[in-house]
């Protein structure tokens, strides 16, 4: 007679069923974002706007500008020199051990491609990209502007437009195209920190947990 299997053996097979559907579903789930984030870095909808806004990027131990904010930078004034808005505001605050703001850095960078320093404004006290959005808005509200054409990297647009909405500024992204990125090895590696720094800001939203600055995410 034919033994029936031991319910911990179907048991087994259960759980191992649901694993693995489990993970299959987390791995469609990151690869379906993932390509959202780099479906959105390819969308440039850059138009006239009251201010344009460089989202800031680590700079070097020397506080030389790092290539991030330089390819950023120099977009920034690009777009000014073509008539976009009349004014940039470069933001980014000054973290350990560096010697000055990365504001400051790109503000450098302006001056050097013949922006005045009338065209240029400073938000040197964020830390992140969320305090980006939060002082950034602070400082259009106090001038009564209410668009910008935001300018960072493509992997940061997904998220960087979504965290300045969120303040009623009216973006219109001006991403750094993925092909300027100096190291091509470094490209899905901000895709992933990206996808981990979105789904931290939606658990800190529903948490209702205050303004962080955890690792300049």
């Amino acid at each position: 007679m034919e033994k029936k299997p031991h319910h911990k053996t179907k048991r087994r097979i259960t759980v191992k069923r649901v694993t693995l559907f489990c993970l299959l579903a987390a791995m469609l789930y990151l690869a379906a974002f993932l390509a959202a984030i780099h479906i959105a870095g390819t969308q440039d909808n850059t138009r006239p706007a009251d201010v344009i806004i460089v989202l800031g990027a680590g700079l070097r131990r020397d506080g030389r500008p790092g290539w991030a904010l330089t390819r950023r930078s120099m977009q920034a004034a690009e777009l000014w020199h073509l008539g976009i808005a009349p004014v940039v505001i470069c933001a980014g605050g000054q973290a350990e051990p560096f010697p000055r703001s990365e504001a400051d850095a790109c503000r450098e960078i302006l001056q050097n491609q013949g922006l005045p320093p009338s065209a240029i404004l400073l938000e040197d006290k964020s830390r992140s990209t969320e305090e980006n959005a939060l002082f950034s808005s602070r400082l259009m509200a106090e001038r009564g502007w209410t668009s910008t054409v935001l300018v960072s990297d493509s992997y940061h647009m997904l998220r960087a437009g979504w965290l300045f909405t969120q303040h009623d500024v009216e973006v219109y992204a001006s991403p750094v195209p993925a092909k300027r990125i100096q190291h091509p090895h470094s490209y899905p590696h901000s895709l992933l920190r990206e996808f981990l720094a979105f789904h931290w800001q939606v658990f800190k939203d529903a948490l209702n947990l205050p303004v962080t600055h955890l690792s300049g995410l």
